[in-house]
């Protein structure tokens, strides 16, 4: 009907269907507004439009929902959650308080298992422990953008790995910590294109400094202590 099942985003996909379904559907309404006659009004909450599974925080700071691996907060090691499946996404929470969000992947009976790795959760472990970076079974879920895929291998082919690895957790340190994902992998990109390696201490440097000006200095004057013995004479 559309020539490709190629979309380039879900939104487009999501498009796709809802024109589908009108162009359907408008066929059909005249029998739909016999039916609304009889409808009664929508229940005061919505309906449960998720389903619902219960997952422990391993050691290594991820869950599983569906053969699945999610990643957690390492505070939450060892705490037992309760993970609402939608169509698009997980939301875990903890009692009542919600924890952590991931779009829904779905995994595979066979094949290697599928991770889906937020480096918010695990960069302060990597911190301390940059070279866990080289073996970690989930190594290219961490890189958020491409950029960072591209940095990485980079530093596998021009650096030792105790270099690269070091470079690396630098670099997404520096994203984590200055919450500026998007403008590091422009930085990233600049730098590889200009024929140089990425280096996070040079990145940090290029980076748009935040606002980070303290309020003006408002002079405030000194009453004289004499004013305060006036006050006293007049009630007296």
């Amino acid at each position: 009907m559309r020539g490709s099942n190629d979309f380039d985003t879900l939104d487009e996909y999501r498009r796709f269907l809802d024109e589908l379904i009108a162009r359907r559907n408008k066929h059909r309404d005249q029998d739909i507004q016999t039916e609304l006659k009889s409808l009664k009004a929508l229940p005061p909450r919505r309906t449960t439009d998720y389903t619902e599974v219960v997952s422990r925080v391993t050691k290594t700071s991820g869950f599983l929902v569906k053969q699945v691996f999610y990643s957690a907060p390492s505070r939450l090691i060892g705490q037992r959650l309760r993970v609402h499946i939608y169509d698009n996404r997980i939301e875990a929470y903890l009692g009542s308080t919600h924890v952590v969000s991931h779009s829904l992947e779905r995994g595979h009976g066979k094949g290697p298992r599928i991770h889906v790795i937020n480096y918010h959760h695990v960069i302060h472990a990597l911190k301390r422990k940059p070279q866990a970076l080289a073996n970690s079974i989930y190594r290219d879920s961490i890189f958020p953008r491409t950029e960072y895929s591209l940095a990485w291998t980079l530093f596998q082919k021009k650096l030792s790995r105790r270099d690269a690895c070091r470079q690396m957790v630098g670099i997404l340190f520096l994203a984590h910590e200055e919450a500026c994902e998007a403008e590091v992998a422009h930085l990233i990109s600049r730098e590889i294109n200009a024929g140089r390696l990425p280096c996070a201490k040079k990145l940090k440097l290029n980076i748009t400094k935040k606002n980070t000006d303290l309020p003006p200095d408002i002079p405030v004057v000194q009453p004289s202590l004499s004013v305060f013995d006036t006050l006293l004479e007049d009630r007296a």
